[in-house]
C-alpha cells in the first residue's frame, strides 16, 4: 500500500501515524485496498523538494506537496476495474516538504495533522488522475479531498 521515506530529515513515528491512517481512509474509499497498487512517500526539506521541483517541473522554488503519478487516469481506471493486479503496481511518487507543512498550518490556523494529512490525500487524489486546474476539475477533486478529512476528522479546525 504504501512506503514511507525520509530525504535530508530524522524519521518520527508521529508522521508515519498521520501517512497510514491517511492513506488507509483514501484506499478504501476508492475501494483500492485490495489491490498491489504501492505509494511512496517522501518526507523531506524545502531544500530538497525545491531541487526536485526545478530538476523535473523546471520550477526553481520549494513547494509544499508534489505528486508523481505512474499511470494515466483512463488506465488507471480500467486497471482497478479489470482488477488487473498480478504484480505490485507503483500508483506514484507523494514528496512532502514537512517545513512547509509547519508553515501553512500555523498560516492557516490548522493543526500540523490536519495539514499534513490534507497534503496526503491532495498528493493521492493527484495520483488517482485528478487535478484542479482547470476549475470543472476542481469541482471534481475538492469534494473527494474533503470527504476523506470530515471522515478523517481532522477537516475541523
Amino acid at each position: 500500500m504504501y512506503e514511507i521515506l525520509y530525504q535530508g530529515m530524522e524519521e518520527k513515528k508521529e508522521y508515519e501515524e498521520i501517512v497510514k491512517k491517511v492513506l488507509t481512509q483514501c484506499f478504501q474509499e476508492e475501494k483500492i485496498e485490495n489491490t498491489k497498487l504501492l505509494i511512496t512517500v517522501t518526507l523531506t526539506t524545502p531544500e530538497n523538494i525545491q531541487g526536485i521541483n526545478k530538476k523535473y517541473r523546471g520550477i526553481d522554488k520549494a513547494t509544499d506537496v508534489l505528486s508523481f503519478p505512474m499511470f494515466e487516469k483512463e488506465e488507471l481506471v480500467k486497471k482497478i476495474e479489470k482488477k488487473d493486479f498480478v504484480h505490485e503496481d507503483i500508483l506514484g511518487d507523494i514528496i512532502i516538504s514537512i517545513e512547509k507543512v509547519k508553515e501553512q498550518a500555523k498560516e492557516y490556523e490548522h493543526s500540523f495533522e490536519r495539514e499534513l494529512s490534507y497534503m496526503l490525500v491532495h498528493g493521492f487524489y493527484h495520483l488517482m488522475g485528478y487535478d484542479h486546474i482547470q476549475e470543472e476539475d476542481k469541482q471534481k477533486m475538492r469534494p473527494k479531498e474533503e470527504k476523506i478529512l470530515m471522515d478523517l476528522k481532522v477537516n475541523i479546525d
